[in-house]
């Protein structure tokens, strides 16, 4: 039995402010000196960029579709160890969850996971727009689903103090404590971008003196000790935390991975690092945006999500990087790369030269492509063999013209082929959050210190 304070931060519908008050709400805890632990349900990477740089430590994704739902609650232990109390930001409304087919109605959502944590939810309601009204939205939700347990609620965007006491008369009775009441305050917006918030890595002091404000807004406005004393009555968990150590077998000759980071390259998730590492890699970061070579002893190299677009200019400007990751494929070095990492390894981008290791195209388009995927792999690869089956999801505005290369890397569940495989290059707009299927990891990475073998064999 595990005992981990925590909270989850849901919202009645998106866009009512959990991510400003769920990061606020670790800055303030961290301003105490308390080791908080930041998470994040669903597959977003954004969100949890910025609750993790108000906690100094990665914020980590809870999905039940990406990792199943028997993984959630050790991944949480896993990235809650030494942690003094968790906070939990939750997904679009608390009940709403992920619509697919053979998927229950909820799975995936706020509350889902709330269940899986036993973990008592805050509910950030937007109250610019209401008074009294907000104490039969808070009943609702406080009755709608008797397993999830609503411990409090942070009223947001409150235009004064005669606004606030209204709200609170409306709740005096309800049952449900109102732990704070948050001023609208224009300032503290995050500015969006085409697929949601622009991340926390691409803004630096921008972004630390955003999450500082937040921290400083949600001190001044939030009970943190009634946040502290809900999160405490949360139970023991009865499992084992996660160990990438125990999924994976480990390669006994180490081989150097290099792991695209940067402005350009911020969506990734700990866990795929982690299993790398695991299963005997040494992970080094790589910022294609600074550094002109991949480093030295190379042996394979994974490039993740980000918005390449946005700096299309300065990646391809970089033509020494491009080379190198070029002739560094053309050598058969294990490469993987996900929907950014497609983008950056195709010919083009917006007409602009990429690394020219994939034969295709990639341009911006107005259409967003979003959702979970179900996906077969139809072709042998350093990720996966023919016939392996993965949950993902996609999140993007652009489109790769091919789509798919002549041995595609996945079957859609539409029966559209998509990605590349060509020699051992693996590139897709699928992101994997690879916990879910640990198998992968040890593939590629034994995959790569078989061609250090093989290198190193023939310079002898």
């Amino acid at each position: 039995m595990t005992a981990v304070p925590r909270v989850v931060i849901a919202a009645p519908t998106s866009n009512a402010g959990k991510t400003s008050v769920a990061t606020g709400l670790v800055a303030a805890l961290a301003a105490r000196g308390m080791a908080v632990s930041p998470h994040k349900v669903g597959p977003d990477y954004i969100d949890p960029g910025y609750t993790g740089l108000a906690a100094g430590r990665p914020g980590r994704n809870l999905d039940p579709v990406l990792v199943g739902e028997e993984r959630v609650v050790p991944l949480f232990l896993h990235g809650a160890r030494g942690a003094d109390v968790a906070v939990v930001e939750g997904v679009m409304g608390l009940f709403d969850g992920a619509s697919r087919a053979g998927l229950e109605p909820g799975f995936a959502s706020t509350a889902h996971v709330a269940r899986l944590l036993r973990a008592p939810v805050v509910l950030v309601v937007d109250a610019s727009s209401q008074a009294q009204s907000v104490a039969a939205l808070v009943h609702g939700f406080a009755t709608y689903d008797p397993t999830v347990r609503l411990g409090g609620v942070v009223l947001n965007r409150v235009g004064s103090d005669r606004h606030e006491q209204i709200l609170r008369d409306a709740l005096g009775g309800s049952g449900v404590p109102v732990l704070g009441a948050v001023r609208r305050l224009a300032e503290l917006g995050t500015p969006s971008r085409h697929l949601g918030l622009v991340p926390a890595a691409e803004r630096s002091a921008e972004a630390l003196a955003t999450v500082g404000r937040l921290g400083e807004v949600v001190a001044a406005s939030v009970d943190l000790d009634a946040v502290l004393r809900l999160a405490r009555t949360a139970p023991a968990l009865d499992a084992v935390p996660w160990d990438p150590a125990a999924e994976v077998r480990r390669t006994p000759t180490r081989p150097r991975i290099a792991v695209a980071g940067g402005a350009a390259f911020t969506f990734g998730y700990a866990e795929n690092t982690e299993l790398l590492t695991a299963a005997g890699a040494e992970v080094v970061v790589v910022d294609p945006l600074r550094e002109e070579t991949l480093p030295e002893g190379t042996a394979g190299l994974v490039v993740g999500g980000g918005f390449p677009e946005v700096h299309a200019a300065d990646l391809s400007a970089n033509e020494t990087l491009r080379a190198d990751i070029a002739a560094l494929a053309a050598r058969g070095a294990p490469v993987a790369a996900e929907c950014a990492g497609l983008l950056y390894l195709a010919r083009t981008l917006d007409g602009v030269p990429m690394c020219g290791v994939l034969p295709t195209d990639a341009v911006m388009s107005p259409r967003l492509t979003l959702g979970y995927r179900e996906a077969v792999a139809l072709s042998d690869s350093v990720l996966a063999p023919a016939g392996t089956r993965v949950r993902g999801h996609e999140f993007h505005r652009t489109v790769a013209t091919p789509r798919a290369g002549a041995a595609p890397a996945w079957r859609w569940p539409d029966g559209d082929p998509e990605g590349f495989v060509a020699a051992n290059v693996h590139a897709s707009y699928l992101h994997l959050n690879w916990a879910g299927a640990p198998a992968l990891a040890e593939r590629f990475v034994a995959a790569c210190a078989a061609v250090r073998q093989e290198v190193a064999r023939a310079h002898r």
